[in-house]
């Protein structure tokens, strides 16, 4: 029986999320068992007069290309995918997540070289295109949420369909709010950081370009982060999932990486490049039904009561340092009671304690008022 909220989910991606028109021309790139979506976005579409061109994607195939690749193979991949890329007017991304470790005997040397080779096609996109990404429910992803998978499929429709209409509203003053601060703290267990922020725009998401979505961001001057922060979330990279990050910085650099199980690995991971060591976003997470991490950063980095505090690229627009680097790691800090607490202050003022807004005009965003 077809599920009419795929349906209602097409219409929101095309409609809200990347806004597309008659006679645009629309990427659509997903995984194959994330078939019956890729077909409701096809056939809305249509309805739009739109023109989808679809990508199918399939792990297995993408590492024996990864294995594949040479200098000259991602040249040439560069070179024909850029008028693609500059034609289009939007991208859509559904991918079914079923083996986090399908590249994990890739070299680490490829993974790099494509990364880095890469990043202008990726930087077309996110800079000047409308463009969505989501993950189909697959029983990978039920697996790490903890949940059977029929369980999981109607936790992912809810929290791809919250109300971002109400969510975007919810964000203005805290967006006001971010764009006239100077300093910020945040303190809790094995976090004392301080930063600022002066100078540089706020970006608030509510369903525009992840789904779910849920987040509000910045980005620090480069050299001003100072202290220490301990991430209490796991988080995956280059195939190696790491635990209890803390990264310690001396005028925006991190200076000291460790974690539970290999700060060789990670600390390669902060030597990609020299931006790979300064922060290029700052972010509150928002969803108010994300509410405990799951090993799927576009879940994760929107947990009700969350931060991250990003290492790598900033996003060109308001809220861009100039931060330039082939890495852009969310790192998520939970800050609910759950989670150990924490506080965040603006210019010294408590704007958020144990995950809450505190001040009047931000309870809007706490997840009693969001739901």
């Amino acid at each position: 029986m077809k599920d009419l909220r795929l349906e209602k989910l097409a219409k929101s991606l095309l409609n809200y999320s990347v806004e597309v028109k008659k006679g645009h021309h629309v990427r659509i790139t997903g995984d194959y068992e994330a078939k019956p979506l890729l077909l409701e976005l096809i056939r809305e579409c249509r309805r739009l007069g739109a023109h989808p061109y679809v990508d199918i994607l399939d792990d297995e195939i993408s590492r024996e290309v990864n294995l594949a690749t040479t200098e000259e193979s991602i040249d040439m991949l560069v070179k024909w995918s850029k008028p693609k890329f500059e034609d289009i007017d939007a991208s859509i991304g559904v991918y079914a997540d079923r083996n986090d470790d399908a590249s994990v005997d890739v070299p680490m040397d490829i993974k790099l070289r494509r990364s880095k080779k890469m990043r202008p096609l990726t930087d077309i996109i996110i800079n000047n295109k409308k463009w969505v990404i989501l993950n189909y429910p697959t029983h990978t992803l039920a697996h790490k949420a903890k949940m059977s998978y029929e369980q999981f499929y109607d936790y992912c429709m809810k929290v791809s369909l919250v109300d971002y209409s109400k969510m975007k509203i919810a964000f203005e003053p805290l967006a006001k709010l971010i764009n006239k601060t100077d300093k910020v703290r945040i303190t809790g267990p094995g976090t004392d950081i301080s930063f600022s922020i002066k100078g540089y725009g706020s970006e608030p998401c509510s369903g525009e370009c992840n789904i779910p979505d849920g987040e509000i961001y910045t980005a620090p001057v480069l050299d001003s982060v100072n202290g220490t922060i301990t991430y209490n979330t796991p988080s995956a990279n280059r195939g190696e999932v790491y635990n209890n990050i803390s990264l310690t910085f001396e005028k925006g650099k991190i200076v000291k990486a460790t974690c539970d199980n290999d700060d060789d690995k990670l600390n390669a991971i902060f030597d990609t490049d020299d931006g790979a060591r300064y922060i290029g976003e700052f972010a509150f997470g928002v969803n108010p039904l994300i509410t405990q991490p799951m090993g799927d950063i576009l879940y994760d980095e929107k947990i009700s009561g969350s931060i991250h505090f990003t290492p790598g690229q900033a996003y060109e627009g308001p809220a861009d340092n100039k931060n330039r680097s082939a890495v852009h790691w969310d790192l998520v800090l939970i800050q609910t009671k759950e989670y150990g607490g924490g506080e965040i202050y603006f210019d010294d003022i408590l704007i958020r304690k144990d995950g809450l807004f505190v001040i009047e005009n931000l309870e809007g965003l706490n997840p009693n008022n969001l739901k």
